[in-house]
């Protein structure tokens, strides 16, 4: 049965492109082309059962030496990435899915990449498993006894080609037409506080966070020379019941998590009198002098999906209309079947007040108007996830978190004009494949700075979540500290993670796992403007154990590890480069300050100790004559230098003939015989930011200029660096005009 020119089932087999992926197809499974989305390369993948019910498990074939990667979610809030070989290496809870095949027998032969992605149909959410007979399953549920099926035709898209990046876009943009229920991240409006250096109150307070600490924590960054302008008041600003604590009560960092939202307006701890002795919004007092005595630019609040960690207090005083009532999570058998939650334990036992769906805009509109009215600026919507357990008499899970995600968007829309919100703990498909508005989303679990384990687990989440959460949102780190043995790690890998587009695995560190094999090294990717950047992690030692279902060290001093780094490690560097790019480079180390030029298809080494790290800039090399080439490089001493580039002309200004060399000259005699020519070029470049600035430049500069000012520059004849220094900028996001004659 030919279902498109790449995708069919041929004698029990699906094959992708002439490769066979799985073997032992039942007869129970159907392949729906994809051509209705306007794109033949994908095809749906369903299943029929003989009975109705609200769960079904439908083995979909026999998985066997492909090496795959995807992200599960290990606990019910957050994905992480698993590596393997075959059906029984599936984790449970599987929400994406890459799979490599190639042609042992020709070497030669493009390597086909196959992305599964569930999907959600009608009110059922599928996802993926594995089971010990090697066998891939669809598992397929509700959330609600009461809403039953016995088939689904459009539980999983596949999607294939030679490109893996370009794969999985196409498939989430063949998807966003097919189900039409969200848009892609390419089609939503990134809120302004991206651009800005932030500041987060949670791991500074926990739930302890008062008025006066957000002052004094806005004090202290600006003394200490890095003033945040965007601020983020985490947990801890509600009013919520005040409730002595109860023995089976969970409590942890201070949020006892089956405390109830009492009110919208924020507790006394914000509160504040006037002149005349009469209470007035604490909470826009702490607003307004942040922006007016410390320059924050945007302001965000935190609160829960549904309210607080345990809802809305049903009846609670001027909430009545909220129409609250106490239910208790049920969760589904693939998350129970990974890491138990604590979170869940306290809610199971005291339940959690849940605004009835047709009211939940109310609620959400009437929070965001009063924050809105203090000078908030967004929000950051946390504990997402905990609405998919709730689906019971609800029409299911799926249909519970839409009714949320929409009605939580149309709020946003109508109070936070800059599209201010931030998902987090919100890795399901049930809210990605809902949300059209919302455009950032915290990618990976927190950052735990007493917890070793969580350091290498952290960077290599974010990376590879971003494959399939990149798709969606733009996706953001959690806060780290500065002052922390990982701190340079952890600031390296936010640095390049959060440039133009997002940071993601090389090609060669898809399907290796550089958690636990203990060979390989993290590569990731991203572009500037006018470079690319990979940064090379050693994140070995630890990951989350499906036996003690937990994060744990497994190698207490894993070694040193040797790799190598290349231009195309960056998938998209040609786009960058131009079309009359050679293919030539040079690369600069950040940590090292090495600068090497490479020939097109070089490679330089990079040996790293865990938790070590290396950042390396490819800057493209332009030729401007037969003698005379030259590449910006950025702001040496930062960690995403290029970053500092954003725009790269030449105008040539002589057509004279230049000079040629036979032999061996010094460099002393070159520099002169260089200084006595005319230029033959003038490199103008658009640079922000201030400090030390190189560009690689194979002849000695003319001269150098800031804003039409010449400037002192020297230039290391032995490996081409040309270094100024730029000042630091009067206004905020200034670019200077620097231009350097050759």
């Amino acid at each position: 049965m030919t279902v498109t020119p790449g995708i069919s089932i041929n004698d029990g087999n699906l094959v992708v492109h002439g490769k066979t992926i799985l073997t032992g197809i039942p007869d129970n499974i159907v392949l729906t082309p994809g051509s209705g989305v306007g794109l033949v390369a994908g095809a749906f993948i369903g299943a029929t059962a003989s009975d109705c019910k609200s769960l079904h498990v439908f083995p979909i074939g026999v998985l066997e030496g492909l090496r795959f990667m995807c992200c599960f979610r290990f606990k019910l809030w957050w994905m992480t990435q698993r590596m393997g070989t075959c059906g029984k290496d599936v984790p449970l809870e599987t929400q994406f899915m890459l799979v490599e095949s190639k042609e042992e027998d020709d070497p030669n032969a493009p390597t086909i990449y196959t992305v599964f992605l569930p999907l959600l149909e009608g009110q059922f959410r599928a996802v993926l498993q594995g089971n010990d007979k090697n066998e891939l399953e669809i598992c397929l549920e509700s959330g609600d006894n009461t809403v039953e099926t016995n088939r689904g035709l459009y539980l999983v898209y596949m999607h294939a080609g030679t490109n893996p990046f370009e794969v999985i876009n196409q498939a989430v943009k063949a998807l966003e037409k097919h189900m039409q229920t969200f848009l892609h991240r390419e089609k939503k409006k990134l809120p302004s506080f991206l651009d800005w250096f932030g500041w987060c109150t949670w791991d500074a307070f926990y739930t302890d966070v008062t008025a006066e600490g957000v002052k004094e924590g806005l004090k202290s960054l600006s003394e200490g020379g890095t003033p945040p302008r965007f601020l983020i008041i985490d947990d801890g600003w509600q009013q919520i019941e005040s409730k002595p604590k109860e023995s089976d009560c969970v409590v942890q960092e201070g949020a006892q998590f089956a405390s109830r939202l009492t009110g919208i307006k924020e507790n006394a701890k914000f509160k504040k009198n006037d002149q005349n002795n009469e209470q007035i919004s604490g909470l826009k007092h702490v607003v307004d002098e942040a922006k007016q005595h410390h320059n924050v630019k945007n302001v965000y609040v935190w609160h829960a999906l549904a309210g607080y960690w345990g809802g809305v207090k049903p009846a609670a005083a001027g909430m009545e209309h909220y129409d609250t009532a106490l239910a208790y999570p049920v969760q589904s058998p693939g998350v129970m079947g990974n890491q138990p939650d604590i979170v869940m334990d306290s809610l199971a036992v005291h339940g959690l007040g849940l605004v009835h769906p047709k009211k939940v805009f109310n609620f959400y509109n009437e929070l965001h108007a009063y924050l809105a009215s203090c000078g908030v600026d967004g929000v950051k919507v946390d504990v997402q996830n905990i609405i998919e357990t709730l689906g019971a008499g609800h029409g299911g899970r799926v249909s519970l978190t839409r009714s949320y995600v929409q009605a939580l968007e149309a709020s946003i829309s109508r109070n936070f004009p800059d599209n201010g919100c931030i998902a987090c703990m919100c890795h399901n498909t049930d809210g990605i494949y809902s949300t059209k508005q919302t455009a950032v989303v915290r990618a990976s679990d927190d950052f735990y700075p007493r917890d070793p384990a969580s350091h290498t687990i952290h960077i290599s989440s974010v990376a590879y979540n971003t494959l399939f959460l990149g798709e969606f949102m733009q996706p953001d780190w959690d806060m780290f500290h500065s002052l922390h043995p990982a701190a340079d790690y952890h600031a390296a890998a936010r640095a390049v993670g959060g440039c133009a587009i997002y940071v993601r695995p090389t090609v060669d560190c898809l399907f290796a796992d550089p958690a636990r094999d203990g060979i390989s090294l993290l590569k990731i990717w991203n572009v500037n403007k006018c470079s690319g950047v990979v940064g090379v992690f050693n994140c070995q030692g630890a990951g989350w154990c499906k036996v003690t279902k937990k994060t744990r060290i497994h190698d207490a001093s894993p070694g040193t590890l040797t790799g190598s780094v290349c231009a195309n490690d960056v998938d998209s560097i040609a786009q960058v480069a131009g079309a009359d790019w050679n293919g030539e480079s040079v690369v600069y180390a950040h940590r090292s300050g090495e600068l090497v030029r490479l020939p097109k298809g070089a490679s330089v080494p990079v040996t790293l100790k865990v938790l070590e790290y290396e950042l390396f800039h490819f800057c493209p090399v332009k030729e401007i004559s037969n003698t005379i080439s030259f590449a910006p490089i950025g702001l040496l001493d930062m960690f995403n230098s290029s970053g500092a580039v954003e725009k790269f002309e030449v105008q040539m200004t002589s057509n004279e003939k230049l000079q040629f060399f036979d032999g061996e000259v010094s460099s002393e005699l070159t520099t002169s015989l260089s200084n006595n020519r005319n230029p033959t070029a003038a490199i103008s470049l658009k640079v922000r930011g201030c400090g030390r600035f190189g560009a690689y430049s194979s002849q000695h500069p003319l001269k150098c200029c800031v804003d039409n000012a010449d400037t002192h520059f020297n230039y290391d004849s032995a490996t081409g660096l040309v270094t100024l220094t730029l000042p630091v900028p009067s206004e905020e996001m200034y670019r200077w005009h620097v231009e350097i004659q050759v």
